[in-house]
């Protein structure tokens, strides 16, 4: 049996994130696309060069992208809405963007989680045209990296039931056609790659995780049996990860080379249809072992037990690819830089560069004599081993306190009825009340203001000063605005998550542990390595400022038990849901802080909710259950007085509305602009009966949409649900926005709101 090295994908954004720099300053005009290209193609071949020097045998070529690799694929193949005004032929960079970002006039397609990850990608538009290859893009990459490199890369697809399961504009029912249209297209692909010398080709499907109906089975058989009658020459992996395959058996069976298994987040379920059913002898597996959605270093000794005895007991395949359990867009690059770490900690840490090394020295293992590497593979057990003694990691009081949390300790004393008229004697807010979400812009002086403070060279009085300025001019501008309820900006906070971690025991952060959220936004998620605890008060001085400046009500913010958790690269010794009760904890802390203060309105953000939904139904209850706890346990010493608001932006919420129902906040917010109102058809099946904002306009985009989009937006909303529950704000925070793009946004926001009350009085006077 051969084996060999592999790679699923490696991060585009770079080590010190030079590809961000290179698109944004293309973006701000600072770049001609004669310049901007070329930039792109020294850092793409620099990744590729980076892992065949590693030692991998299998390289991805394809994965990288100037946005996302969804995006790449809608366009290779000519789905392009009609608002872009695309005719035919090779499809420009300003149109592919402005699919990304949207332009003057044109909204940008929705964005939405890549699947259960904070990864966003743009949802595929199928409108009236049929699709079309319109350049191969594949097989650039494979040439490039030929030519240029002397590597002859293994090209990345995605595949056509991913693809078509990813996008939208069709009925489910209408899967079928859909795919019947895609494979005349994939097949080209694929013979062009074949006529070209590409010997192997890696078709990504993770959607075959998700738990799915069988007879959409027959569909995918339908197309890979096409695809092997019109392509003979050149190999397919079926690559799938996030979890196990949902029907095993159907798969194993297709006409593909390998077939590529999850053995992290689906190594129960994989290992159980493997110990049912074996696996092809005529099929290389794709052994994904190491973990690419977070930042532990492997147990190699373990793992190595597990690949030479319980895996090779189950049956002989054609070889074994070893590699990661995805791609490694989920992980930071390299570790190398962390200077500042604790040792103890950084030695038990892998991103991208180190699962590498892991993989190969795996490899290594298996195809040499086992002494060979010993020390690489003990060195990564006693890492570990160092990490889980060390006392940074336990401390008892926490856990005891969370052994003391009961059922009843996770709600409200007061019933959402009665909350509601308190608060509104309180607060006597118009109808449909108008706010923001929470963060203002970071200019670039806040973030230079920022930056000179953490370097020491400026005083903490002095940036204290510096940042009560910023809150004292924005609650002015709010005032001016008309808003019913302000923000005071969060100009103190770098990352929503990385801010509230570097407040509590438990947490640790990198300098350079980059990773890309959508586009070139990317964040630094904290490394939750240790019990949480609470300190001390964290957002009360900032929120207590804003709100002596003004008699209209200034919300606190603050951000979830579970986001926190998603948002974080967790520890893995440790329940997740025992971690999020840790963080519930602390977070109930601050809340009583801030209500000793005197804020009557506190925000507490859950964007992160979904996106942490197991793949599998199945799974799917016992999450919720737990999440939804774990914030009801965050506010649950909240006085009935005091208003509770959430936030959730960018993800699929049919299916969990009465999930959302049962988190009891008194006012929740959902995206809804770039999905263009569709989640206002699940109201039509689902009541609701709490305060709710839908969110009017496209923060992402920096198009500022005109008054009567934003009301017709509010109007559809209201077919199903109740005026007097309705709030109007963004979809989500303005810290990426400017000043000129959100003062017309919001004035316009708000003069919506008028438009709606006069609509709504003269409904009920006549």
């Amino acid at each position: 049996m051969k084996i060999e090295s592999s790679n699923l994908g490696f991060p585009r954004i770079g080590a010190e994130r030079e590809w961000k720099r290179v698109l944004e300053d293309f973006w701000a005009g600072k770049t001609e696309e004669k310049d901007f290209l070329p930039a792109m193609k020294r850092i793409r071949l620099e990744h590729i060069k980076k892992q065949a020097d590693a030692g991998v045998n299998r390289v991805p070529v394809g994965d990288f992208t100037l946005y996302d690799h969804v995006l790449d694929t809608a366009v290779m193949f000519g789905l392009i809405p009609e608002r872009f005004q695309h005719r035919e032929g090779p499809v420009s960079l300003n149109t592919y963007f402005s699919m990304a970002r949207g332009a003057e006039g044109k909204a940008a397609c929705e964005m939405t989680k890549w699947f259960n990850t904070n990864y966003h990608y743009i949802v595929p538009e199928w409108g009236e045209a049929e699709p079309v290859l319109t350049e191969n893009k594949p097989l650039t990459a494979w040439r490039e990296a030929k030519e240029e490199l002397g590597i002859e890369g293994k090209p990345v697809l995605l595949g056509p039931y991913t693809f078509a399961k990813l996008s939208k504009g069709f009925k489910p029912a209408d899967l079928p056609g859909v795919l019947k249209k895609l494979v005349p297209l994939y097949a080209k692909v694929l013979r062009e790659l074949e006529d070209a010398g590409v010997e192997w080709v890696q078709v990504d499907e993770p959607a075959l995780v998700l738990t799915h109906p069988h007879g959409e089975m027959e569909a995918v058989e339908e197309v890979y049996q096409e695809l092997a009658r019109s392509v003979s020459g050149v190999r397919i992996m079926l690559q799938t990860y996030f979890g196990s395959i949902e029907h095993y058996q159907d798969v194993a069976r297709l006409p593909v080379a390998g077939i590529g298994l999850d053995f992290q987040a689906g190594r129960e379920g994989n290992l159980h249809s493997l110990r049912r059913f074996g696996f092809p002898e005529n099929k290389v597996m794709g052994v994904g072992i190491l973990d690419g959605r977070n930042i532990w270093r492997g147990d190699l000794p373990q793992e190595l037990d597990f690949l030479e005895g319980e895996l090779r007991s189950l049956g002989a395949c054609s070889g074994w690819w070893i590699q990661p359990s995805c791609s490694l867009i989920h992980v930071p690059v390299s570790v190398g830089k962390e200077e500042e770490l604790p040792p103890v900690l950084k030695r038990a840490l892998s991103f991208a560069e180190e699962k590498l090394e892991e993989t190969t020295l795996l490899t290594r293992a298996l195809c040499e004599r086992k002494e060979m590497v010993e020390e690489g593979l003990q060195a990564a057990r006693d890492a570990l081993h160092g990490l889980a003694r060390s006392e940074l990691r336990t401390r008892p009081e926490v856990r005891e306190a969370v052994r003391q949390v009961t059922e009843l300790d996770t709600w409200r004393d007061t019933p959402y009825p009665e909350r509601r008229r308190i608060q509104q004697e309180r607060f006597r807010l118009p109808l449909f009340p108008t706010t923001t979400i929470g963060s203002l812009p970071q200019t670039r002086e806040v973030r230079g203001a920022r930056l000179k403070w953490r370097r020491g060279d400026w005083s903490d009085a002095r940036y204290r000063e510096f940042v009560k300025k910023e809150i004292a001019d924005w609650i002015h501008i709010q005032e001016e605005l008309d808003l019913d309820v302000l923000v005071h900006g969060e100009f103190e906070r770098t990352d929503m998550v990385e801010y509230f971690g570097e407040k509590l025991d438990g947490f640790a952060f990198t300098r350079y542990g980059w990773v890309q959220s959508y586009g070139s936004r990317c964040v630094k998620p904290p490394i939750l390595f240790g019990d949480v605890e609470f300190r001390e008060a964290m957002t009360v001085e900032e929120v207590v400022y804003a709100q002596s400046l003004t008699s209209r009500p200034v919300k606190g913010m603050l951000t979830g038990p579970v986001t926190i958790l998603n948002w974080s690269f967790v520890r893995d010794d440790l329940p997740r849901q025992e971690v999020a009760r840790q963080v519930a904890l602390a977070l109930k802390a601050e809340v009583k802080a801030l209500e000793a203060a005197g804020i009557g309105m506190i925000q507490m953000d859950e964007p992160a909710l979904r996106e942490g939904l197991p793949l599998k139904s199945e799974e799917q209850k016992t999450y919720l259950d737990w999440a939804i706890s774990s914030f009801r346990l965050a506010v649950s010493g909240t006085v009935a007085e005091t208003q509770v608001h959430t936030h959730m932006c960018y993800s699929d919420f049919h299916d969990i509305l009465e999930a959302i129902r049962e988190m009891d906040a008194d006012v929740i917010s959902i995206e809804t602009s770039r999905s263009h109102g569709e989640l206002i058809e699940a109201f039509e099946t689902h009541t609701y009966d709490k305060g709710i904002g839908l969110g009017v306009y496209d923060i992402h985009s920096p198009r500022v949409p005109p008054v009567e989009e934003m009301a017709e937006s509010v109007r559809r909303a209201l077919r199903v649900l109740e005026p007097s529950l309705f709030w109007i704000n963004p979809d989500c925070g303005l810290k990426t926005r400017t000043r000129d793009e959100v003062v017309p946004a919001l004035r316009n926001m708000v003069e919506a709101a008028r438009h709606l009350r006069e609509e709504q009085r003269l409904k009920v006077h006549g």
